[in-house]
C-alpha cells in the first residue's frame, strides 16, 4: 500500500476518495526507563529506550491506519499526518500517544 504525506503521487491518479482513516497507538513509560531518560537528558544524550518505543508507536498506528483503508477497499492513504502527544499520568508514569490519519484512496497509474 502506498503511503504519503502529499496529496498527490506522481505517476498516479486518485480514481476514488474513500474517506478518512486513522491509526493510534498508546504506549506506557516504565517509571525506570523514565528515570534513565530523565537522567540522560541532564547531562546530554540520547534515550535508546524512548526512541524504540516512538518507532514502535508509530509502526503500530500507521499499520492500523493502512488496515482500515485496506478494508475500505483502498490501496493507498495520502495526505498523512503523525501527531505525538506525551500523557502524563500521577507523579511516576506517563504514556506516549501516536495518532496517524490520513484520507484512503484508490490510485491507478496514469
Amino acid at each position: 500500500m502506498l503511503v504519503s504525506t502529499t496529496h498527490t503521487i506522481d505517476g498516479y491518479q486518485a480514481t476514488k476518495y474513500l474517506g478518512i482513516v486513522s491509526g493510534e497507538a498508546i504506549m506506557g513509560a516504565n517509571i525506570f526507563r523514565d528515570l534513565m531518560a530523565g537522567i540522560r537528558d541532564i547531562v546530554g544524550g540520547r534515550s535508546a529506550s524512548y526512541e524504540k518505543e516512538l518507532r514502535q508507536a508509530m509502526a503500530i498506528a500507521q499499520d492500523e491506519m493502512q488496515a482500515e483503508a485496506k478494508a475500505m477497499g483502498g490501496n493507498a492513504v495520502i495526505g498523512v499526518d503523525l501527531d505525538f502527544e506525551s500523557i502524563q499520568i500521577g507523579r511516576g508514569g506517563g504514556m506516549l500517544m501516536v495518532t496517524a490519519s490520513g484520507t484512503a484512496v484508490v490510485l491507478e497509474k496514469r
